[in-house]
């Protein structure tokens, strides 16, 4: 008998609200609970956000020696192939089946050192990824005035404390693929469990299942749900260095 999911109910946090009262204290709870939630009316145009996953597959349609040209060492961007990286260290396992492409900040001189694929092989890949990094980093800072709402604070706290000064957005692409015998194998999963890092997540999906958040993970036998694919929603999910700068009231 194959085990049974939950599914998640988050609840969808509208950026456009103008509601500064009810609007930040669903976020809160939501943060408070379970760390994931929906945000709706980001900014991340549609025709955009269909490009972006385009762009993603034509280069992760590559072959194999073109993508390890770009392989991510000790730079912060580039590429990283399948079972290179391994994301819950405990599993008995080489590896998580997943590749993946990093792109650091664009303003700064540090990230100078970002890598591109050749235009003569996916000739629109550089403009559109920076085209959604610009738009998708805009949906996160007003993200961070409703935040710092439901922390009780000014709005503009994380903007006055210089957390923004430069911002430290990367983004990455993801590929799960298809077929791989060894996810059949029930401790392989394609990022295996995990928590982020960083302050804030923005999740897009394509409608391909497969996310899952166990709220409690140091309840046995651990109870995740799946967090469903909602059409023109960005998940969210709240990172480490939030739970840590909150004292854990932010999970």
């Amino acid at each position: 008998m194959g085990q049974e999911y939950l599914i998640a109910n988050l609840p969808i946090i509208d950026l456009s609200s103008p509601d500064r009262i009810s609007t930040p204290a669903i976020l809160r709870q939501a943060c408070i609970e379970v760390g994931f939630f929906y945000i709706v009316n980001h900014g991340v145009d549609k025709a955009l956000y269909e490009r972006l996953f385009e762009e993603s597959k034509k280069f992760f349609s590559l072959p194999e020696e073109e993508k390890m040209k770009l392989e991510r060492k000790k730079e912060f961007s580039g590429y990283t192939a399948l079972y290179s990286e391994k994301l819950d260290t405990s599993l008995n396992t080489i590896g998580d089946p997943k590749e993946s492409f990093y792109i650091g900040p664009l303003h700064d001189e540090i990230y100078t050192l970002n890598r591109w694929p050749s235009e003569e092989l996916v000739p629109n890949w550089r403009p559109t990824v920076e085209a959604y990094h610009r738009q998708v980093l805009s949906a996160g800072k007003s993200l961070l005035s409703l935040l710092a709402l439901a922390l009780n604070l000014d709005e503009n706290f994380f903007e006055n404390v210089g957390a923004l000064d430069p911002p430290m957005p990367f983004l990455r692409l993801l590929h799960y693929p298809e077929g791989d015998p060894s996810c059949h194998n029930d401790e392989v999963l394609g990022a295996s469990a995990h928590s982020d890092y960083g302050m804030i997540t923005l999740l897009a999906t394509d409608g391909v299942p497969g996310l899952q958040v166990c709220r409690e993970k140091d309840r046995q036998p651990q109870i995740w749900e799946n967090v469903p694919h909602v059409e023109g929603a960005i998940i969210v999910n709240i990172g480490d260095m939030t739970e840590r700068w909150t004292n854990g009231l932010f999970r």
